[in-house]
């Protein structure tokens, strides 16, 4: 069997599979690892439907002469996807109020709703509101998609013009204590709302740079900085218990001496490895 990825021969050989689902799973596994995913398919020059994929799955290897995979990256699904909802959106706003009650099953089963699913459950929870009538409103969920396209398309400068916003609640972290002390929980409450929101964009950002290949793919390099971002997920987790608990001290000494400097020295580690991984392209 002649296996090519893209039209272009890989050094792959069946081993022990039996059938080309068998061959499918293996190399779905290792695309995903480097950042891609199937988008097609052709057995023998014949490109094969999704819809006979299960099919196709269970013929045996023997009566296959060339398997020809297509796939699309990572980052390319995403803009894709979001490329999809925005146009799902404006297609929900103008169907008739009796289309609009069943659009919700329809769009459930298309492939982008369902690697929203996968990928951006937080989006797909926001469309499914919008879908059933909830009481969201439709210029909210296009003005967050719009966020997100700018996340994927451009997240470094996404990411740099964080830094205003970053240093803001980086000072309030610090008085976070005294505002819960003196009565000013609206204030308090507006400072773990914004620092949560920004580290999860953060958090979003980080990951599209690393499936672009913007940080830097040192195995020793990105096993450090992966130990740093979950260290600051687990910071995040119990600032934010404290809070609830109204533990004003533990929400003290974590606002002011581990949330606020963390926050900056993960800023500062993701653009310079950024910056680093851009500099080594470039040579």
């Amino acid at each position: 069997m002649e296996i090519t990825i893209n039209n272009q021969a890989a050094d792959i050989a069946p081993d022990n599979e039996k059938t080309v689902g068998e061959i499918m799973a293996g190399l779905e596994q290792w695309l995903a690892n480097i950042g891609q995913r199937i988008s097609g398919l052709a057995i023998n020059s014949k490109l094969i439907p999704s819809s006979e994929f299960e099919e196709i799955f269970r013929k045996d290897v023997t009566s296959v002469n060339m398997l020809d995979i297509k796939t699309i990256s990572l980052a390319e699904l995403f803009l894709e996807s979001l490329l999809n909802l925005q146009a799902d959106t404006e297609e929900f706003e103008n169907l008739k109020f009796d289309e609009k009650r069943e659009f919700l099953k329809i769009w459930e089963k298309r492939p982008h709703a369902l690697f929203t699913l996968e990928q951006m459950p937080d989006i797909h929870n926001i469309f499914i509101n919008l879908f059933s009538g909830e009481d969201m409103n439709a210029k909210f969920v296009s003005s967050v998609i719009e966020e997100r396209l700018r996340e994927v398309k451009e997240p470094l400068p996404e990411l740099n013009n964080l830094k205003p916003l970053l240093d803001e609640i980086c000072a309030k972290l610090a008085n976070l204590a005294l505002d819960i002390q003196t009565g000013k929980d609206a204030q308090a409450a507006k400072t773990i709302q914004v620092f949560s929101g920004l580290s999860e964009k953060m958090l979003r950002i980080i990951r599209q740079l690393d499936i672009q290949g913007i940080l830097s793919q040192e195995a020793e390099e990105k096993e450090a900085f992966s130990g740093k971002i979950n260290e600051f997920g687990k910071l995040i987790k119990e600032l934010l218990e404290a809070y609830e608990k109204h533990d004003t001290v533990l929400v003290g000494d974590l606002a002011e001496y581990e949330a606020s400097p963390k926050l900056q020295e993960l800023y500062s580690v993701i653009m310079n490895n950024s910056r680093q991984a851009q500099q080594q392209e470039v040579k």
